[in-house]
């Protein structure tokens, strides 16, 4: 959630944000009035409890001839602080709601607006000019028989797919890549788990308007993760860390999405699917350091896009399409040819205290006292990347020239080429 004392000190800024995000504006006043309500009912409940714990101590006192009155009295005030007591419960639990709902404020300089609205920061490289008509990466896969589409709907349904032969080394390269990427820059890898408490799905801030496209196991009570940035969120709930230096984590996982209402929207192929594997970068950081650290994972993600030898743009995604934890969210779309524009391959998000709050996550400072830490996360790679590097780097004949970075992690192959 976001931080309470912002609300009470500087309420236009979250009204600001709620309106660049085209969130609800009314939202803040009825936090702010939940919050006053809430720490109304606490008052009167801590009073309440000062007057029984001074009227017990008279009890006590008392003769015994008028302790039965005196005690008929406390049995009424006992009955008053449970009321007065359930009350400010009450209110805490509609504040909390209430505070819940309202997006984490975005930082200085985000575009307003939805999702054609983004600022294009910079661009690298220029899309490769072909002297033949490219392939999709669809029939790419399949001249190759590295990609199976076909039977990975007999086995699963739409959306779903077999990587084979040089296709699942491929990926295998790519992630591996991307973790030598990470820990030259000190991440501590994780193989995290895929199934989360619905807590922690909560807490880091994605069962909000997108929580159709989590897959859930009610019998379990127990969600499939979309990314490895939930379990490496939830790795640190409730604790006191130490983030003199930034706390950094490489999670490599499979990830599940429903990519609900998506009907008809990219179905051909293996950019938008059920199931995918990831290396995602998380860091826990001191909220001061959070922007150079946000600066820091995109250019770790731009040196891995470089070294796949893609060209891309870098965006500052606007306000409206940054999901309710990010406080900025910066992507990088690799141009896909066939396609004719640029698809996104990474994002990173600044998430400030957001999510730190909603898990309970928290630093000492040199006061001795403790305070949210920020948290940022950013993808590495992930199968999508795929259909940038075959569509890209495909030649006349089918074959797909394989980017020198990936070489050592394939055997020293050169090419992918057309099977027999």
């Amino acid at each position: 959630m976001i931080d309470p004392q912002l609300l009470r000190d500087d309420p236009d800024l979250v009204r600001r944000s709620q309106e660049a995000r085209g969130s609800s504006v009314a939202l803040v006043d009825e936090a702010i009035g939940a919050d006053a309500a809430r720490r109304a009912a606490i008052t009167a409940y801590e009073n309440l409890r000062a007057e029984q714990n001074a009227f017990g101590k008279t009890v006590a006192q008392a003769p015994k001839d008028e302790k039965p009155a005196l005690v008929a009295q406390a049995q009424q005030l006992a009955a008053r602080v449970k009321a007065a007591q359930a009350e400010a419960t009450d209110a805490e639990a509609a504040f909390a709601t209430t505070v819940g709902a309202i997006q984490n404020p975005i930082i200085d300089g985000v575009p307003a607006g939805g999702e054609e609205d983004f600022v294009t920061l910079r661009t690298h490289g220029e899309p490769r000019a072909f002297d033949f008509e490219p392939r999709d990466h669809a029939e790419l896969g399949e001249l190759l028989d590295i990609i199976d589409i076909p039977r990975g709907v007999k086995v699963s349904g739409s959306r779903f797919y077999f990587l084979k032969g040089w296709g699942a080394r491929l990926e295998l390269a790519l992630m591996s890549l991307a973790l030598d990427t990470a820990l030259e820059s000190h991440f501590v890898p994780l193989i995290t788990p895929t199934l989360v408490k619905p807590e922690v799905m909560a807490g880091t801030g994605f069962l909000g308007e997108h929580a159709d496209e989590i897959y859930y196991l009610p019998a379990d009570e127990l969600y499939l993760t979309g990314t490895s940035e939930v379990a490496l969120a939830g790795y640190h709930a409730d604790e006191i860390i130490d983030v003199s230096k930034p706390l950094r984590y490489a999670g490599w996982s499979t990830c599940y999405r429903r990519e609900a209402g998506a009907a008809g929207k990219d179905n051909r192929g293996i950019l938008r699917v059920h199931q995918f594997n990831k290396l995602e970068m998380f860091s826990y950081v001191d909220p001061a350091y959070a922007e150079q650290e946000h600066q820091n994972l995109v250019h770790l993600q731009e040196r891995m896009l470089q070294a796949c030898e893609l060209s891309y743009r870098v965006i500052d995604v606007a306000a409206g399409d940054l999901g309710s934890s990010a406080a900025r969210k910066y992507d990088i779309e690799a141009w896909v040819p066939t396609q004719g524009t640029y698809r996104e391959l990474t994002s990173t998000s600044n998430c400030t205290t957001y999510q730190a709050r909603r898990l309970d996550i928290r630093a000492r400072g040199s006061d001795g006292r403790t305070a949210p830490v920020a948290t940022l996360n950013g993808t590495l790679g992930t199968t999508r990347w795929l259909v940038a590097i075959l569509e890209t780097h495909q030649q006349r004949d089918g074959s797909v020239r394989v980017p020198e970075a990936l070489r050592p992690y394939l055997g020293g192959v050169e090419a992918i080429t057309p099977a027999a």
